[in-house]
């Protein structure tokens, strides 16, 4: 059983924020959850709901007194939410988050806090088709993976202190440099959103004499672009904050995409063929 806090505040009551609330009510790892955020409907949904016990007035308000607060808001806040609530967060805290960048932002939030005050980043890869603090699970993180990204000023106390949360979620637990997060993220997430997003507004300029081309897309459309549908805001962020690495991915991305055009225009079957075959036992290997 990891450390039980007094007081947790989570910033963003959605489905990852209230996700965790109730994985530290179901253990036992907080006397009192306090929420925060922009919709004062979502926090009221949450507290009809019994996900968190109090709603902050405020910022400010909501983290007095916290032990624990945890960043759940979309990742491009939390550069100004920290500017504004760190200098009120008592000695001894721990603030954590939920973002999927990581990289040059940990040095800044790490910047922004007084002295006594722990930073320990994560990166949960959890999620479903619903979003919305009405989805919320306990089990949402069970036999997922939880990213760590300390750096030489974290405190090994606080580090311990959040990775025993994850834990108790029932998540895999791996500690990571923040910039080879970054690198990798860009690579099997940042990527293959960017490449949904072409892809429908692609298919979304043609249409076939009064039809739409996209009124006859199948599976195979669809389920390469499910995650298009994702928010356009959180993913401009994302792409803003590391679009160094994601540069980098769209160019190798653009190689691969070469390679098979030069086939296709050659009407190389045998080169087609083997590149998609390398592909596809790739694919069947993944879990």
């Amino acid at each position: 059983m990891g450390r039980s806090f007094n007081k947790v505040t989570i910033i963003g009551v959605g489905l990852i924020g209230g996700s965790l609330a109730k994985v530290l009510k179901a253990n036992k790892l907080a006397k009192e959850i306090h929420g925060a955020g922009r919709s004062r409907e979502t926090l009221e949904l949450a507290l009809k709901l019994g996900v968190i016990d109090h709603m902050g007035q405020g910022l400010v308000h909501a983290v007095q007194d916290a032990e624990l607060v945890v960043l759940a808001s979309p990742v491009g806040s939390f550069e100004r939410i920290v500017q504004e609530l760190g200098p009120h967060l008592k000695k001894g805290a721990i603030l954590t988050d939920v973002g999927s960048v990581k990289g040059g932002l940990v040095a800044k939030i790490e910047g922004l806090l007084p002295p006594g005050v722990h930073y320990v980043p994560a990166h949960p890869i959890a999620g479903k088709e619903k979003s919305g603090v009405a989805e919320a699970s306990e089990k949402l993180f069970q036999g997922a993976k939880c990213i760590l990204t300390p750096t030489q000023k974290t405190d090994p106390v606080a580090l311990d202190a959040v990775k025993s949360i994850w834990i108790a979620a029932g998540s895999q637990v791996i500690v990571m440099d923040p910039e080879t997060h970054d690198h990798v993220f860009a690579a099997v997430s940042h990527l293959p959103h960017v490449a949904a997003y072409a892809m429908v507004c692609t298919v979304a300029e043609l249409n076939a004499g009064a039809d739409n081309y996209l009124n006859f897309s199948g599976g195979g459309f669809r389920d390469f672009t499910r995650i298009a549908a994702s928010s356009p805001e959180m993913w401009r962020d994302i792409c803003l904050m590391n679009s160094k690495n994601i540069v980098e991915m769209i160019d190798r991305y653009q190689y691969a995409l070469n390679k098979i055009k030069k086939a296709i225009h050659r009407e190389d079957g045998e080169r087609i063929e083997k590149f998609f075959r390398a592909a596809s036992d790739v694919r069947k290997g993944l879990k």
